[in-house]
């Protein structure tokens, strides 16, 4: 079956001039790459074209952009990283105890990066983003804007034109790294406009456990902009498992769009986990193209305060005898807001599809709200296609069992909690990542 994607309708154009301060001459040169120059050059002039999209935008119609102070952003210098907070220690400690195989620190104007010998002796590639176009540009070619086209938003083509920061991942056919790898995008300043572009490529047979975190501190009074692109092929044969985490600080603005391939009997293990930002608008889809092609899909959020959270997933069945199952778990308190809203798509012809989607959302306030919207999109007569969706709040009769323990009221709570994210928390494959994360939620209720 042709490799056909399929994307949601997108904002209809309008008259007008962005209010982003970024000019053309701030599209990075791509060190001789033609390839990579001619497409940060289409996407800048997509970002030009397309309108900044408005609530009457139906992928738009619950985030309001009005208060995006857009004409204040400017992009990092070189020397950015050395006066601005560094990275706290507890992102960086191991992921196992015998490390990792790989490790790149993403800076504002700079990279740190490690890879162990063996690893790199394997022909996998683990690099920066400019050293990519520089060194690796013929694997680059091979993915750079083959998943993600740089019109499907305003947000994807300014990260496809102005990204001078972002990974590439490639694992050669049949190789299995056993250690993990893992990315930290650190967006510490105020005032400051992040881009960035993560491509993964696992060739056939190939399998990779894959860690990708993007965290800042949180700076009050002022925004902080970050727009980034996640393209990702998943080969015949190969398996990625694949940890997705966004903590960033509360006064950013973050908009992202996700997209996973995977081919004849590849696997997808896909967690993503979002707890930071001010607000988050986040497209992650799914293409399966091939028969035996198959994906987990696990979300997670906890949303406080004022924080704004819009996750659009799509699951595209795009071949016979595919299996997708997404679930995602959220919870919100003080004036927060939460949306999930999925599609199961299944193309004319996929016969013998099978997909899940389910949303459940446990509402800690009066004044917290979630919006839950699944749907079903089916253009083949031989599927099961199934989902679900639920708000709620804190069953009394759970409270009071626990409290009858001798357990005081906020702890209680917490074990309530703690207990309803667990079934996404433990596919984190890491004990210390998972603790780590599981802290965050209770600082966010003390």
């Amino acid at each position: 079956m042709a490799d056909r994607v399929v994307t949601r309708k997108q904002p209809v154009l309008r008259k007008g001039i962005s209010d982003f301060p970024f000019t053309a001459g701030m599209v990075p040169s791509s060190d001789g790459a033609e390839f990579a120059r001619a497409y940060r050059h289409q996407a800048w002039s997509d970002f030009e074209r397309i309108p900044m999209p408005t609530t009457q935008d139906e992928p738009w119609r619950r985030t309001d952009l009005r208060g995006l102070e857009a004409d204040t952003f400017r992009l990092a210098d070189i020397r950015a990283s050395e006066r601005l907070p560094p990275v706290p220690g507890e992102l960086l400690l191991p992921l196992t105890e015998q490390g990792q195989g790989g490790r790149l620190v993403l800076l504002p104007g700079s990279v740190h990066a490690e890879m162990s010998p063996e690893l790199r002796q394997t022909g996998t590639i683990f690099a920066d983003l400019i050293t990519s176009e520089r060194e690796h540009p013929d694997v680059l070619e091979r993915i750079l804007g083959k998943v993600i086209r740089t019109d499907e938003g305003k947000f994807a083509a300014l990260a496809g034109a102005l990204a001078g920061t972002g990974a590439l991942v490639y694992v050669p056919p049949g190789v299995h790294v056993e250690q993990p790898l893992h990315s930290l995008l650190w967006g510490s300043g105020e005032r400051l406009a992040y881009f960035s572009h993560l491509l993964i490529y696992l060739d056939e047979g190939a399998s990779l456990t894959y860690i990708h975190e993007a965290a800042s501190p949180t700076h009050e009074g002022n925004q902080t902009l970050h727009a980034g692109l996640v393209e990702v092929i998943v080969e015949a044969g190969a398996a990625l498992k694949f940890v997705d985490l966004q903590s960033w600080g509360k006064h950013v603005w973050n908009f992202t769009h996700e997209r996973i391939r995977v081919a004849e009997d590849g696997h997808l293990d896909w967690i993503i986990g979002t707890q930071g930002s001010k607000v988050t608008k986040n497209f992650a889809t799914l293409d399966l193209i091939a028969p035996g092609a198959t994906a987990q899909v696990s979300g997670f959020y906890f949303v406080v305060d004022h924080q704004h959270v819009d996750l659009d997933t799509q699951q595209n069945h795009l071949a016979p005898d595919t299996t997708s199952d997404l679930q995602f778990k959220g919870a919100l308190n003080g004036k927060s807001r939460a949306i999930w809203q999925g599609m199961i798509h299944v193309a004319p012809g996929a016969q013998n599809a099978d997909g899940y989607q389910a949303n459940r959302n446990l509402v800690l306030s009066e004044e917290a709200r979630a919006d839950s919207i699944p749907g079903l999109e089916i253009l083949a007569d031989d599927v099961r296609c199934t989902h679900g969706a639920t708000v709620g709040k804190i069953d009394p009769d759970h409270l009071f069992y626990i409290l009858s323990r001798g357990v005081p009221k906020v702890d209680a709570i917490l074990m309530i909690i703690d207990g309803f994210f667990d079934p996404i928390m433990e596919r984190i494959p890491f004990e210390g990542m998972r603790e780590r994360l599981k802290r965050e939620i209770i600082q966010k209720m003390v």
